[in-house]
């Protein structure tokens, strides 16, 4: 009993962090598919002069910890930025804070990820399509607006929200650069209160709520996204 009136003790200060766990994911998501979109399109477009860097990308967020990126950027930029103008003009109140080293490098983990879904959705459209957009006149970027972007994105849908959920927990790093969202709370409040399991119980049911939640948020996008499909059955 003791132990699960402990975690609930807990609960409060962890459901304070939440909406910083909450922005965190929101806004790398939204950079990271705005940045692997680009990047999709840049694989595939057949100048090498744009995807050789975009191959280079994606293989080297997806070949190494997110971990160590955070730390490089943090680490990194956190060393150099101060020595340049940027410590003397208006981005430095921002960039001292450890919070946009966290979104960076969040962002651009998850753009390469989404890159190679974007892709493989994108390569998965019927080549016919295309050509009959072409055979009434349609442009390129037309073409790409109308029919190459959105049948990709629906097709896509459901891997794209499991990498988001991912995302969500990955969220839990940036503790590591003094960043006190869910896990970072969680972990302060181990060493205010020197009890192991219950802040990290409570974190785990924060998690689990939030997931639950976004889970059946996009599962409702996915179905209107798709209605069509079950139009046509």
């Amino acid at each position: 009993m003791e132990t699960i009136s402990n975690v609930i003790g807990f609960l409060p200060a962890l459901i304070k962090a939440t909406p910083l766990t909450l922005l965190l994911t929101a806004v790398a998501g939204v950079f990271g598919l705005v940045i692997g979109t680009l990047v999709a399109l840049a694989r595939l477009s057949g100048r090498r002069i744009l995807s050789v860097p975009a191959y280079v990308f994606t293989f080297a967020f997806r070949g190494t910890p997110l971990l160590v990126q955070i730390y490089l950027i943090y680490y990194g930029l956190g060393q150099i930025l101060p020595g340049t103008w940027v410590r003397h003009s208006f981005l430095w109140p921002y960039l001292r804070d450890g919070l946009w080293y966290a979104i960076f490098a969040l962002s651009l983990n998850q753009a390469s990820y989404n890159a190679e879904v974007i892709r493989g959705a994108i390569k998965a459209i019927p080549r016919g399509q295309i050509e009959a957009a072409k055979s009434i006149g349609m442009r390129s970027s037309m073409i790409l607006r109308r029919i190459t972007l959105p049948q990709a994105f629906r097709s896509c849908l459901p891997v794209l929200t499991g990498d988001l959920i991912i995302l969500l927990k990955t969220t839990s790093l940036a503790s590591t650069i003094t960043i006190l969202e869910v896990m970072g709370t969680a972990r302060m409040l181990q060493r205010q209160s020197l009890l192991i399991f219950e802040p990290l119980i409570a974190a785990g049911i924060i998690y689990f709520t939030v997931v639950f939640i976004l889970t059946r948020v996009m599962g409702v996008v996915e179905k209107r996204l798709t209605r069509y499909r079950t139009a046509k059955a």
